[in-house]
């Protein structure tokens, strides 16, 4: 099990280019699953304006609520403070450290696809979320 030095929680950074999508909606669903036993932040390499509607809408249909995130700059400083970094698209915006996770998954943008493209994209980002944080932070029972 991974465990951050400060908080005694593994950290998790999600990272996508626009954090306005995959890494909003898997930083959702960590943050949801953990039930607070793990750190959760996410960035992105280039921000956009604002969260996707459809990312929105279709996490709230799984009741949970995005509606008040923001897309975040990706710093050095979050990088070096997560112990797993997950990348989804960021290509090499991402800056690498010694000792840090990174894993990249390879999942669609659903910039400009509509709530059923989308649904699809939260679900398969929901079940990649559930196997990290069963390695990461299991359940004790």
């Amino acid at each position: 099990m991974i465990v951050a030095e400060v908080s005694g929680k593994p950290s998790v950074l999600f990272v996508c280019v626009h954090n306005a999508g995959r890494s909003q909606m898997a930083a959702a669903w960590l943050a949801h699953l953990a039930g607070g036993r793990v750190e959760v932040r996410s960035a992105g390499s280039d921000p956009g304006a604002a969260v996707h509607s459809a990312a929105v809408e279709v996490m709230a249909e799984a009741g949970i609520d995005i509606s008040a995130e923001s897309p975040e700059v990706l710093t050095a400083d979050a990088v070096r403070e997560a112990d797993v970094c997950v990348t989804m698209g960021c290509g090499d915006a991402c800056p690498v450290f010694p000792g840090k996770r990174y894993l990249d998954w390879k999942v669609e943008d659903p910039s400009g696809l509509g709530p059923e493209a989308v649904r699809v994209i939260r679900d398969e980002i929901r079940i990649l979320v559930e196997g990290l944080l069963e390695e990461i932070a299991p359940y004790q029972s």
